[in-house]
Parts: structure tokens; C-alpha cells; sequence
């Protein structure tokens, strides 16, 4: 049964009030600093082409290609949860189209009005919005109406806090054979680092150029990292260490590639604008920090804090990197 959250309280509705507020004028979630770029292109897109795409963006589009292909379904019905400004969902219509694939339709659900209008005119404006229809809703009640053959979450999952009654919302609405497509960050609440994982940045951190740790999100020096709680205020992060286990509960996986730990401290927003990508110093930091995120998440001293995933109802045999299956991603606490 789906279950549901009572969005009526006053906790609720200021949390969400502040997540719409901080949305409203954010026309690009994805502005990433360029040493972001460097890490993901050196060191996650090899990884990714050994399953048939580039970037998390690419996967969508793959494994929508390849359900397309491979099913009998006369129209893919897909839908987008947490859509914001429909920048993937429009890529991804593109692609399937350049593809010669047209039997498609993809619902973007999104609370914030301001954003789906947003992604309503970029759709229009990439000639494509007669396969996109915007959809305002909360994804913590929403009740799919109807079926669905594709379910997609791009870093939308770690907003949710009914993530059972979501999960149990998207098991009931796909067709037999149907996916649900992941990308999300599945570490600690709040983007917080485990005991386990501050141990290993510390010496990082010590080793970086003071200059290098000033917050530009927070607008603050860390002398010493701040294990900040990015859940405090709205929903970032609220409950991104129950993803993972909620998610082998009530799937079966596809494909699971996880990926990244205390990388993610250096290359995002926070600290990640005060490195230059085209420095060799910077690059060769960067580079032994992903080596130490890899090591320890392949031996389990470390446990991801992303992945993507390809999720299903039926049994698969799982596409994975090595022995990296979810139930040894889950931290064991």
C-alpha cells in the first residue's frame, strides 16, 4: 500500500516553502564547478562506457533506447519525478527522437511552478514539448494515474521524505517488464560524511592550500572541515542514507554502478570552484582523492554516496562493476 505523510504541518510546510523559494530563480541545477567536469570525464566516464553510456544523463536515454527496443509496449509512457526544469527530460526527447524513436511520452511531476513553467518553455523551445506534459504535484503523496513503463528519479529521491510510500507508489504504477531509472546520492543525511570517511578526508584537508577551503556556498573558511547537515533547513538530503536499503527491499536491480565519497567534498559547489581544472597540482589532488574514494569503497571501508540505477519488479541478472552489489554498498551500522 502507498503510504502517506501528513503534509499539513507546520514543520512540513515551512521545510517545503523553503525548497520552493530556493528553487524559484535556479534556472541551472547543474552548474558545476569545472573541476567537477575533470573528475567525472577522467575518472567516472570510463567506468560508465563499459555499460553503453557516458553520463548519468546518457544512461536515462540508453536504457529508455533499449526498453524501447527490446519491448513490445506501442507507446513508452515515462515519467519524471521531481522534473524541476525539465532540462534531462527534454535531452532525453531529443535523443530518443534523433534515435527515430517517437512512440514516447514523458509526465514531468514537480511542486515548484516555477520551474515546470520554466521547463514547459525550454521544451517549446527545443521543439519537443508535444512529448513532454508538465505535471504539478508532491512527489511524498503522489498516486501515479495509471501505468507507467518507465519511471525516472534524477537527484530528486534525496529530497523525498515519504520515500516508502514513493517506492511502493512506483512499484504499483509499472507495467510488467517496466524500469525505474536512478541517478541520486545515497550517502549520509544531510550530504554529512560517516565517522569512517572523515578519518580519511582529514588528512586532505590538511593538505590542501588554505585558500582552497573557503566555503562559496556557505560563505565561510573551514580551518577545519565543518561536517555540515544540508537537511536542516529544507529537504536536501533529508533521508539519503534510507535510499539504498529502501530500494533493495522493493527491487530488484538491473544495473547498479555506485560511485564516490570524500571526492564529492572537493569537486562540488562548496569547495570545488576554488580548484583549477587545468592545474596539475589540483588535477593529480584530485586524482589520489578519487583513487582513496575507490580503494575503500571497493574494500568496504568506505560506502558510496551516489550511483546510478536501473530498477525493476521481475528477477534480472544484474549488470554491476565487480563484486559492488547494493547489499555491499549498504553501510552496516
Amino acid at each position: 500500500m502507498n503510504q502517506r505523510i501528513d503534509t499539513d504541518t507546520k514543520e512540513y510546510q515551512d521545510r517545503l516553502e523553503k525548497e520552493k523559494v530556493f528553487y524559484k530563480d535556479c534556472t541551472n541545477v547543474s552548474d558545476l564547478p569545472q573541476i567537477f567536469r575533470y573528475w567525472a570525464d577522467t575518472h567516472l566516464m570510463p567506468t560508465f562506457k563499459q555499460f553503453g553510456f557516458a553520463t548519468p544523463e546518457h544512461f536515462f536515454f540508453r536504457e529508455i533506447e533499449r526498453y524501447a527496443n527490446t519491448s513490445k509496449a506501442r507507446s513508452v509512457r515515462i515519467i519524471s519525478i521531481g522534473a524541476g526544469n525539465c532540462d534531462v527530460e527534454t535531452y532525453i526527447a531529443k535523443h530518443l527522437l534523433h534515435a527515430g524513436i517517437g512512440n514516447f511520452s514523458i509526465d514531468c511531476l514537480d511542486i515548484n511552478e516555477a520551474m515546470l513553467a520554466r521547463g514547459k518553455a525550454h521544451t517549446q523551445d527545443q521543439g519537443v514539448s508535444e512529448y513532454l506534459k508538465p505535471l504539478l504535484g508532491d512527489f511524498n503523496n503522489w498516486v501515479a494515474e495509471g501505468k507507467y513503463d518507465i519511471v525516472i528519479a534524477n537527484q530528486s529521491l534525496h529530497h523525498v521524505l515519504n520515500l516508502e510510500g514513493l517506492f511502493d507508489a512506483v512499484a504499483c504504477c509499472l507495467v510488467p517488464g517496466g524500469r525505474f531509472l536512478v541517478s541520486d546520492m545515497i550517502g549520509r543525511n544531510g550530504h554529512q560524511r560517516w565517522p569512517e570517511a572523515l578519518t580519511t578526508l582529514q588528512p586532505f584537508w590538511e593538505e590542501m592550500p588554505e585558500s582552497y577551503r573557503y566555503n562559496q556556498l556557505l560563505k565561510r573558511y573551514e580551518a577545519n572541515y565543518i561536517n555540515h547537515d544540508c537537511s536542516s533547513e529544507g529537504f536536501e538530503g533529508i533521508r539519503s542514507q534510507d535510499i539504498l536499503p529502501l530500494l533493495v527491499e522493493r527491487f530488484n536491480f538491473d544495473l547498479f554502478l555506485p560511485f564516490s565519497n570524500i571526492i564529492m567534498v572537493f569537486i562540488d559547489r562548496a569547495f570545488g570552484h576554488n580548484f583549477d581544472s587545468e592545474a596539475n597540482w589540483d588535477r593529480d589532488f584530485i586524482d589520489r582523492v578519487h583513487q582513496n574514494d575507490v580503494d575503500g569503497i571497493n574494500a568496504g571501508t568506505l560506502t558510496p554516496t551516489q550511483m546510478v540505477a536501473s530498477l525493476c519488479i521481475e528477477d534480472v541478472a544484474m549488470r554491476k562493476s565487480a563484486h559492488l552489489t547494493p547489499e555491499f554498498c549498504i553501510r552496516k551500522l
